[in-house]
């Protein structure tokens, strides 16, 4: 994973490989997931920039967090849920830094949301600290400047997979700390901080192989009962996918999708007319 290209241009579901070459879906069959093997990470626009990457204003108001804005979804590795965020989850309550500091524990996991911004993970590692890569480091920091003004939570239960130990997670974190650029192991934040809690390869560059069948399948919640199925070949992939629909916001993503389902449904009338 030495040589990297341009981030991968990702604009809408319109523009996801489908599993029929002609551009058309089955009536109810998953669709193939994007791959982001050469995508740069994400973090460039956690905080400093605006939703379409220019530099914010300096008097510019930070955008605040609308808890119905959260895109619910779920992932499968084949048939196990490995992740899962949902109304139903008590951990999506957010606190400003401050009052969340009365909360945490060495180990935990930390997340700052803002509507418009990826989400921005770090690792609790104690006396008011966090471990984070941002921008490229990782970097330890005071939970409270980490924040950069966001409201927050502790979300070590949305993973499903068994965690270390809360000293293993310290350590693992605090090992990394100055590492830059070429160096990193991880795309993004909520990938680095997952794999310190939980050790798994499969949230580093190129833990996992790309070939054959797509084993992971990111469940997005339309409605009630309604869920909206994209399937990868890697962990990684769906974890980049998922934090684009969070930096996105549940309307624009449901807006998203409806346009691919119009799409597809002109383009099936379309070649049965022929």
């Amino acid at each position: 994973m030495g040589n990297q290209m341009d981030r991968l241009s990702h604009l809408s579901y319109a523009e996801v490989p489908t599993v029929d070459p002609n551009g058309v879906d089955a009536e109810d069959g998953p669709r193939i997931g994007v791959s982001y093997i050469f995508s740069n990470d994400d973090d460039d626009l956690e905080d400093g920039c605006a939703v379409d990457g220019t530099e914010k204003e300096p008097n510019q108001e930070e955008k605040q967090y609308d808890p119905r804005d959260e895109v619910q979804c779920a992932v499968y590795n084949r048939e196990e849920c490995v992740y899962e965020k949902s109304a139903k989850c008590a951990s999506l309550e957010v606190y400003s830094p401050e009052n969340l500091l009365n909360k945490c524990k060495a180990g935990d996991l930390v997340e700052f949301v803002a509507t418009g911004q990826y989400p921005h993970w770090a690792v609790y590692v104690g006396d008011f600290q966090v471990v984070h890569l941002h921008r490229a480091e990782v970097k330890n920091s005071f939970l409270t400047d980490a924040s950069q003004g966001r409201r927050c939570r502790i979300v070590n239960d949305l993973y499903k997979f068994r965690a270390v130990g809360a000293d293993v997670v310290v350590q693992n974190a605090m090992e990394q700390v100055g590492l830059k650029d070429r160096e990193l192991s991880w795309r993004n934040s909520e990938c680095f901080a997952a794999w310190c809690r939980f050790g798994k390869r499969e949230f580093k560059m190129g833990g996992e192989i790309r070939i054959g069948k797509q084993p992971y399948r990111l469940k997005i919640l339309m409605s009630d009962k309604q869920w909206h199925v994209l399937e990868f070949q890697s962990l990684e992939d769906v974890v980049m996918e998922k934090r684009r629909n969070d930096h996105l916001g549940r309307t624009a993503v449901l807006r998203e999708l409806a346009a691919h389902f119009s799409s597809a449904e002109e383009n099936r009338s379309k070649n049965q007319a022929e």
